[in-house]
């Protein structure tokens, strides 16, 4: 691990990374990656997950690729420096700007419920601001990260760029290499262990978590369309995705009333057997689906609750009438069970959602302006969206991230762009004009002072060009 990390510092230090020209034509090469091997990826999702072909063509291969067409659109006007403006007076004398550098060699760790998408828009972040990195993928989902390893150096300049495989072994060495970043996603436990290990060399990170994220459903919301968008959510990649509905809020009233459109959808969605889809995913291992099993009440199913061990197989569920003692609401779901839990009004799932840990992502389905702006305003979360669901992870002009326990920093378009770059100050003066700041100098006197604070408070006022 050592060598590999010395290799690409070596590589970064000979400034072939900084150029424009190298980090479009490593960008476009991980776009000729998923094009010439589309099929590969399918069938090793395939494998690994049962992924649906939709999902993986759509949410994986597409998703990065609409990163990388996103990036180079703009990479020109990113890798400038960015000019900013002091006050009138300062300006006549000084030149100042924003310049993005690149850290040097970053350590990416990818996640196992989406192998492709994010191991690799990391990395599109990475390379566009002028990094070298070591792709880490997860061995949860061994024929992704096979496939990565193989197909790497065919396509991309492994001086510069490498995949390491391996299990935990592997990635507590390369976590005792010195890094210059450090991006994980992945869960909270290990985001620690990833933490205390950046500390030892004071190198960055970003932790991508992430929690029980909550839906609200008030009265006036259209039961049909919030039916639809939330097991959409809900059930894509058997619920394995860190920004699905974890749980549900709404009155008993309204838990009553959806349960006919639940129903509905999920046989327009999967039929009378979702286990004969095609569009339903599978747990990644037999551990999940044991884990998963056990958050199941069997006297609050309304729909749902039919296993399969031997092929990982959880029917979508949704439980009604859930409390917080249940074993469900103990931790994060990830996996396609949706439970309900009855509460009088909005003013109680604020109270309810502020108890708990800052969620990734809060969703709230309503009509009504005063219950968006009441959330919007009394909550916190990574990302908030009303009237839907995910969508915000796919907007390029969208920071994504967590906060608290959910997560630490943000990628994404420009975003990808600041995390994954020194934001260095600049200032530039000449020789002319040093009357002007002459107050400065000693000997200090009253007039050297009204003079000094006057221009401390008046160059403290900057704006962006």
């Amino acid at each position: 691990m050592e060598d590999i990390v010395n290799t690409l510092r070596k590589s970064f230090n000979t400034d072939t990374t900084k150029s424009y020209e190298w980090r479009k034509t490593q960008l476009l090469a991980i776009e000729k990656l998923l094009d010439e091997n589309k099929e590969q990826f399918v069938e090793a999702l395939k494998l690994d997950l049962n992924k649906p072909n939709y999902e993986t063509i759509v949410y994986e291969i597409g998703t990065v690729k609409s990163s990388i067409n996103f990036c180079l659109n703009h990479l020109k006007t990113y890798i400038e420096p960015q000019k900013v403006k002091p006050i009138i007076q300062a300006r006549a004398v000084y030149s100042t700007y924003v310049q993005y550098q690149p850290f040097g060699v970053c350590l990416i760790i990818g996640a196992w419920n989406y192998p492709i998408y994010l191991t690799l828009t990391p990395l599109i972040g990475a390379i566009s601001s002028g990094n070298c990195a070591i792709l880490k993928p997860s061995e949860m989902a061994p024929k992704i990260a096979e496939l990565l390893e193989n197909l790497f150096p065919k396509y991309l300049d492994t001086n510069f760029i490498r995949v390491v495989n391996g299990g935990v072994t592997e990635t507590t060495q390369l976590l005792e290499q010195k890094f210059d970043h450090i991006f994980y996603t992945g869960n909270g436990t290990v985001g620690r262990i990833v933490m205390q290990a950046a500390a030892k060399h004071m190198t960055p990170v970003v932790l991508e978590c992430g929690g029980k994220s909550p839906v609200y459903i008030d009265e006036t919301a259209d039961l049909l369309v919030t039916a639809r968008r939330i097991l959409w959510a809900k059930f894509t990649n058997s619920g394995q995705t860190c920004v699905a509905p974890d749980y549900v809020l709404c009155t008993k009233e309204t838990q009553e009333n959806i349960i006919p459109f639940l129903k509905q959808i999920l046989q327009e969605f999967y039929g009378g057997s979702p286990k004969d889809s095609n569009s339903f995913a599978r747990i990644i291992n037999e551990r999940h689906f044991d884990r998963i099993i056990k958050l199941i009440d069997e006297t609050k199913v309304v729909v749902g609750g039919i296993s399969d061990r031997n092929e990982k197989y959880i029917a979508p569920t949704i439980m009604f009438n859930v409390t917080v003692d249940d074993k469900v609401m103990n931790e994060e779901i990830f996996g396609p069970v949706l439970p309900f839990i009855t509460i009088t009004d909005r003013n109680e799932a604020i109270k309810f959602i502020n108890s708990r840990d800052k969620p990734l992502a809060l969703y709230v389905f309503s009509n009504k302006e005063e219950v968006y702006n009441d959330f919007k305003n009394r909550t916190s979360s990574g990302s908030f969206c009303y009237n839907d669901l995910m969508v915000q992870l796919a907007l390029e002009c969208l920071p994504f991230g967590g906060v608290g326990e959910s997560g630490l920093g943000r990628y994404h378009g420009i975003y990808s762009f600041e995390t994954f770059s020194h934001q260095r100050a600049i200032l530039k003066g000449g020789f002319f004009a040093d009357s002007l700041s002459s107050f400065r100098y000693p000997p200090y006197s009253d007039s050297n002072i009204s003079r000094g604070l006057l221009a401390t408070s008046e160059f403290k006022s900057c704006s962006i060009l």
